[in-house]
C-alpha cells in the first residue's frame, strides 16, 4: 500500500495525529501487525527451547502449556506496549506510530539463564525482566548523553552480534530442532524441505511483489511450509482443543526469584536497546515526515520501552522494544498517522486474550519455524552491516571492531573457556553480546582519534 488521496493530502500523512478513513486504517493498522507478527513470538518459543518445555519436550503432550501462555503474553504486551507508545500516558509514550514487540536482543543473554532449567528458571528471568525495565525506564532522563558513547561502530557491532548470536538457533530450528539432535532425524531431508521451502517463498515474494504482500513476506513465507509441512505429516493440532477459549494474564505467574547474573545483564542490554528505540523514533519520523525526533518524543519512547516491558515480565512475558521493520513500513507507505498503529495495537491485545491463538501458533513445526528465523536473523547481521558501513574503517576503528568481534564471537563459540568462572560471569560473558558491547564501548572512549 502506498500514499494517494484517498488516505489523505501530503500535510495529513505527514502528522501524528491524523486519523484516515477508518476503510484505510484498519486494512493499514492490520498491515503493521503481520509486518511483526512472526518477529513478536519467535523469542518466547526460543526462550522456552532453551529452558527444556519447548518443542519436543514432555510438555508437548501437555500442549506447550507454559510456552503457549508465554506467546499469549508476547502478543498482549505487544499490544499494550504500542497503545502505551501512541496515545500516551502524560511523559510516558512517544505519540508516534511507533510498534512495539518482544525484542530480540535479550534472546542471547536468556538462552543461558534458563537453558535446561525448565519452569523453574523461569522465576529468575522474569524478575530480571521488571527490574530491567525499570532500568529501562530510567534511562530515558538522561538517554541523550548515553548516545554520544555509541557511535555507529558500536552500535553496528551489536547489532551484528545479535545476529550471529541468534543465527545458530535458526540452523537447529531447521535442522529438527535441539530435542532431536543425536536422532536420525535431525537434518534428514524431511526437516530440510518445510524449511527451506520457507526461505525460498519468502525470498520470492519479497522481492517479486509489492505492497501488502512484500511486508508479510515472512508470514507468507511461513505458511508455505506450514502447508508443506502438513502434507508431509509433521502437523499435530492436538493442542488447540485442550486450550480454552478465553484467559487473563496471571501476575508473578512464574514467582519472584533474585538472580543477580540475569539482573545485571537485562539492565546491561536494556541500554542496547534504549539505543535501537533511539534510532526507531529517528527513523519513523525521517522517513514519514522527514524531520528529526524531538528530545520530547525520544525521552517518551524510552520511557514506554521501560514501562511495556516491566509490565510484561509481572505476567510472565519478555522484553519489549520498537520494531524496525515497522519503521520501514511507515517509510514505505509514507503515512505518520499513529491512529493507525493503535488500531493494530488493538488487534493485538484482543488477540492477547485468546490462548487458542497460542496454541494454533504451536502447531507450526520447529523446522518451519527454522525456515522463517534463518531469514529474521539473517536480516538482523545485514542491518548491522549496514550501520557500520558509515563508519570510517582507518586502524583504530577496524581495531576497535576486531578485538570486539573476537573476544564476543569466541566465547559465544566456545564458552568452556570460562568454565573456572563462577555462574554470574559466565551467564553474562558467555552471550558473546555483552562482552563485545562492553569492549567497544570502553575502547571507543578510551583510544584517541586518529588524525586524518
Amino acid at each position: 500500500m502506498s500514499s494517494n488521496d484517498d488516505i489523505g493530502s501530503p500535510e495529513q500523512m505527514r502528522d501524528p495525529d491524523y486519523f484516515p478513513p477508518l476503510g484505510q486504517a484498519i486494512p493499514l493498522g492490520i498491515q503493521h501487525v503481520l509486518a511483526m507478527f512472526v518477529s513478536n513470538v519467535t523469542p518466547a518459543i526460543i526462550v522456552c527451547g532453551a529452558a527444556g518445555i519447548g518443542f519436543g519436550s514432555d510438555q508437548g503432550a501437555l500442549g506447550f502449556p507454559d510456552m503457549n501462555y508465554m506467546i499469549q503474553m508476547s502478543i498482549l504486551f505487544a499490544g499494550i506496549a504500542t497503545l502505551i507508545q501512541t496515545i500516551g500516558m502524560g511523559p510516558v509514550g512517544a505519540k508516534l506510530p511507533i510498534v512495539q514487540g518482544t525484542s530480540f536482543a535479550f534472546v542471547p543473554v536468556m538462552i543461558p539463564a534458563v537453558a535446561g532449567l525448565g519452569v523453574a528458571g523461569l522465576s529468575g528471568l522474569m524478575t530480571g525482566v521488571i527490574i530491567g525495565g525499570i532500568f529501562h525506564f530510567c534511562l530515558g532522563f538522561f538517554i541523550g548523553k548515553i548516545r554520544i558513547a555509541l557511535p555507529p561502530l558500536v552500535t553496528g557491532l551489536v547489532v551484528l552480534m545479535i545476529g550471529l548470536a541468534l543465527i545458530k538457533v535458526g540452523i537447529q530450528y531447521a535442522a529438527g530442532g535441539v530435542p532431536n539432535m543425536g536422532k536420525p532425524v535431525f537434518g534428514s531431508l524431511a526437516m530440510w524441505v518445510p524449511a527451506l521451502t520457507v526461505v525460498i517463498v519468502t525470498l520470492a515474494i519479497k522481492f517479486f511483489s509489492r505492497g501488502f504482500m512484500a511486508v508479510a513476506a515472512v508470514l507468507i513465507g511461513i505458511l508455505a511450509g506450514y502447508i508443506v509441512s502438513y502434507l508431509m505429516g509433521q502437523v499435530n493440532f492436538g493442542g488447540i482443543g485442550r486450550a480454552s477459549n478465553f484467559a487473563l494474564p496471571i501476575p508473578f505467574k512464574y514467582g519472584f526469584n533474585f538472580n543477580i547474573a540475569i539482573i545485571i545483564g537485562m539492565c546491561l542490554m536494556a541500554i542496547v536497546s534504549a539505543i535501537e528505540t533511539v534510532g526507531d523514533t529517528s527513523g519513523i519520523t525521517k522517513g514519514g515526515a522527514d524531520r528529526e525526533a524531538t528530545d520530547k518524543e525520544i525521552t517518551g519512547a524510552t520511557f514506554a520501552d521501560g514501562v511495556g516491558t516491566a509490565i510484561s515480565g509481572l505476567f510472565g512475558g519478555l522484553p519489549n522494544t520498537s520494531f524496525s521493520q515497522n519503521v520501514g513500513l511507515v517509510a514505505m507507505t509514507g503515512l505518520m498517522s499513529r491512529h493507525v498503529v493503535t488500531i493494530g495495537a488493538i488487534f493485538l491485545v484482543c488477540c492477547g486474550f485468546i490462548p487458542k491463538i497460542g496454541a494454533i501458533i504451536s502447531t507450526v513445526p520447529i523446522n518451519v519455524l527454522g525456515g522463517g528465523v534463518i531469514v529474521m536473523f539473517g536480516m538482523v547481521c545485514s542491518s548491522g552491516v549496514r550501520m557500520l558501513s558509515s563508519v570510517n574503517w582507518n586502524k583504530r576503528n577496524m581495531a576497535i571492531f576486531a578485538v570486539s568481534l573476537s573476544v564476543g564471537l569466541g566465547l559465544q563459540m566456545e564458552p568452556s573457556a570460562l568454565q573456572h568462572l563462577g555462574k554470574t560471569s559466565t551467564i553474562l560473558l558467555t552471550s558473546g553480546l555483552l562482552p563485545a558491547a562492553f569492549i567497544s564501548i570502553i575502547l571507543n572512549l578510551i583510544l584517541p582519534e586518529e588524525a586524518e
